[in-house]
């Protein structure tokens, strides 16, 4: 039997089947073994093949096989250096929600998060969540930031999830698509996701005013359904339950077919240690420095001390910016002290 990850508490996993059932799944003690170095060998999104639960012998159902993932994002773990987090696995793209204030999402964090999306050709959407708190110099910092990462060549969006300011034009980008929405803590995701799919109601939490941190509402992964425009929907045949299973229309957080348009909400996230990068490839992961880094006249310059470097020529004349030109710095600094850093 095959089916689709929707659902990741840590110990078990929910299995949207193909022929349209909920199963609740675990897997066994060998299957970490395979040479996954990960604290969650089966994430969201994976398509998996299952064992039945079995009556006679009272034992429930087990995930036995993950088919070939045609991308995934990745993170180190932060209690294990060497181990990786796999965040989301087989999406169409990736919404990484980030704030001015409130929490203040650094530039660090975000151009880890993009630098892994690119290692992995996961396309990312930057959106800027909490518009309406932002006084007016937050406000000319926020269009910076934008301003920066578009001449990249990221699509940016300013809404406010809260107010709903905004986030119509987010449902096009959407439609049709498997797309995850991360972040650090308390930038938004729920609050988006409660906008965007009515009566699916995720707990939200306030910012620490002490800390202006964000408080973990997600406790795990899961993939929830956007409502379509009546014309496109459409419905799947839904066999009589098996037992152990229970019919995925039972379930408020799904759809009523398969293929349709979907997000992975994700617990926040504190800090984005990289995972299996090498130095000599990190630069193909920052756009303009990639750009610019044609031009060096040694092949394998790391773009930190090397004469004829492009790269810091570009720095210098203010083509590259200095926080990305850190950012970069930063990430081989992780592969030299071979452990996981905080993105603050």
């Amino acid at each position: 039997m095959k089916g689709l990850v929707i659902k990741n508490t840590g110990s078990c996993y929910t299995v949207l089947t193909d022929e349209g059932q909920l199963v609740d799944c675990k897997i066994k003690g060998n299957f970490r073994l395979r040479g996954i170095r990960s604290t969650n060998p089966v994430a969201v999104g994976d398509r998996v093949s299952i064992t039945p639960p079995s009556s006679q012998e009272g034992a429930g159902a087990f995930i036995t096989e993950i088919e070939d993932r045609r991308n995934y994002i990745i993170r180190k773990s932060i209690n294990l250096s060497k181990q990786s987090h796999i965040i989301a696995a087989n999406v169409d793209q990736a919404m990484l929600i980030v704030t001015v204030n409130y929490p203040q999402t650094s530039t660090t964090f975000i151009d880890r998060f993009l630098a892994s999306a690119e290692a992995y050709r996961v396309p990312v959407i930057l959106i800027f969540n909490k518009t309406d708190l932002l006084n007016d110099d937050e406000q000319r910092l926020q269009q910076m930031m934008i301003t920066l990462y578009e001449n990249i060549g990221y699509q940016c969006f300013a809404i406010s999830a809260s107010t709903g300011d905004g986030v119509e034009q987010l449902r096009p980008l959407l439609e049709g698509k498997i797309t995850v929405l991360s972040g650090n803590s308390g930038v938004g995701k729920s609050t988006l996701i409660n906008r965007l799919v009515p009566g699916v109601n995720l707990r939200t939490a306030e910012i620490s005013d002490a800390h202006n941190t964000g408080m973990h509402t997600t406790t795990f992964s899961e993939m929830i359904s956007l409502p379509q425009p009546p014309q496109k929907e459409r419905s799947l045949p839904q066999p009589p339950p098996k037992e152990g299973a229970s019919s995925a229309s039972e379930s408020p957080l799904l759809g009523r077919g398969l293929g349709e348009t979907y997000l992975i909400d994700t617990p926040g996230i504190k800090g984005f240690g990289t995972f299996d990068m090498e130095p000599e490839e990190l630069s193909g992961y920052f756009k303009e420095i990639f750009h610019f880094s044609k031009d060096c006249r040694f092949s394998n310059c790391t773009h930190t001390h090397e004469p004829g470097c492009a790269v810091r020529k570009a720095l210098d004349e203010h083509y590259i910016a200095e926080s990305r030109y850190q950012s970069y710095l930063s990430m081989l600094n992780d592969k030299e002290e071979g452990k996981y850093r905080e993105a603050y």
